[in-house]
């Protein structure tokens, strides 16, 4: 199945292997198979990817999510905050993540090998469990190059090495969290010309809240950059989309953006009107496919979406606190 699912060319093969997906889930995963009879929903009954219940997110918080009985090769765990129950991502073949954010990668970006890749994640490396930081760690490996790395407080350094790269041509991908990188900018001022910045999100309570526009008109200024671009990940999901600009996601051939309505979970929105996002990753073949996050957004004809806040009742989580 691995295979079927990091191979999907068209809008039809898509559907057919979710629909498989979705009755693997059902027979195996006894989360998942509880909720669909609550809502007396089977496989049988289901002939489009609307038609299938999407688990809310909340469930990783205090169930074991899986659909395979072998052994659980790593558990990523969300940020949350002091005392809140945090979710769990059981991930028992840890080659589906790998071949999903390699595929993802090279899908958007190209090799990553053409790449240095430099991390500010503090309050990610402050912490174990993390799904970007293994992803982020994996990629620094795989550039081969000995100049990508994890920066933590010693910012001075970052700034003097990314000016030095960027003027001798080296293509670079700079991913941080949102306060990190407006730290950098206030340390230093950039005209990067071969440098990619993405930022993930994620204030962390250690700044003032601002929406998205400001945020990125602030870095674009500060590093002299024409986009800012940005990660759309989570703990529950194998899986990333991207942003290149103006925070409009592409997802790759595996993935797929629908939203809810608002007052009722279980209708989905015709395209352009916001809603609850809900995320097929196929990628989570062993775990949930189809997860209602506590997203809002959008979705166009050409599959893009928009995030544009969250559910007011939603846990605030580290990698979604800055307000779109």
């Amino acid at each position: 199945m691995k295979d079927k699912i990091f191979n999907i060319q068209t809008e039809v093969e898509f559907t057919n292997i979710a629909l498989a997906v979705f009755k693997h889930q059902f027979t195996n995963n006894k989360v998942y198979r509880s909720f669909c009879d609550l809502l007396y929903v089977h496989p049988s009954d289901v002939k489009s990817v609307e038609e299938i219940p999407f688990l809310p997110i909340e469930f990783f918080k205090n169930k074991k999510v899986v659909s395979s009985l072998d052994e659980v090769q790593e558990t990523f765990t969300s940020s949350g905050t002091t005392g809140s129950v945090t979710s769990k991502h059981f991930v028992t073949d840890i080659q589906f993540y790998k071949e999903s954010y390699l595929k993802g990668f090279n899908h958007f970006y190209g090799n990553i090998e053409d790449y240095v890749v430099l991390a500010l994640l503090p309050n990610y490396l402050e912490r174990n469990g993390s799904s970007l930081v293994f992803m982020v760690d994996d990629l620094i490996t795989k550039s081969k190059n000995l100049e990508s790395g994890f920066y933590l407080n010693n910012i001075e350094e970052l700034a003097k090495n990314l000016i030095k790269l960027d003027k001798a041509g080296q293509k670079i991908l700079l991913i941080g969290v949102s306060f990190a990188l407006l730290d950098l900018i206030e340390l230093q001022q950039f005209n990067l010309q071969n440098t990619i910045i993405m930022e993930t999100g994620g204030m962390k309570g250690r700044r003032k809240e601002l929406i998205r526009d400001e945020l990125h008109q602030l870095l674009q200024n500060g590093f002299g950059v024409k986009e800012i671009h940005s990660e759309y990940g989570m703990t529950e999901l194998l899986s990333q989309a991207y942003s290149k600009g103006k925070g409009v996601f592409e997802t790759p051939p595996w993935m797929k953006i629908l939203t809810r309505d608002t007052e009722d979970a279980l209708t989905i929105n015709s395209l352009g009107k916001n809603g609850g996002i809900n995320v097929i990753d196929l990628a989570n073949y062993n775990s949930c496919s189809f997860i209602a996050t506590q997203d809002l957004g959008n979705v166009q004809k050409d599959g893009t979406f928009e995030i544009i806040g969250r559910f007011d009742n939603s846990d605030i989580r580290g990698c979604n606190l800055m307000v779109l």
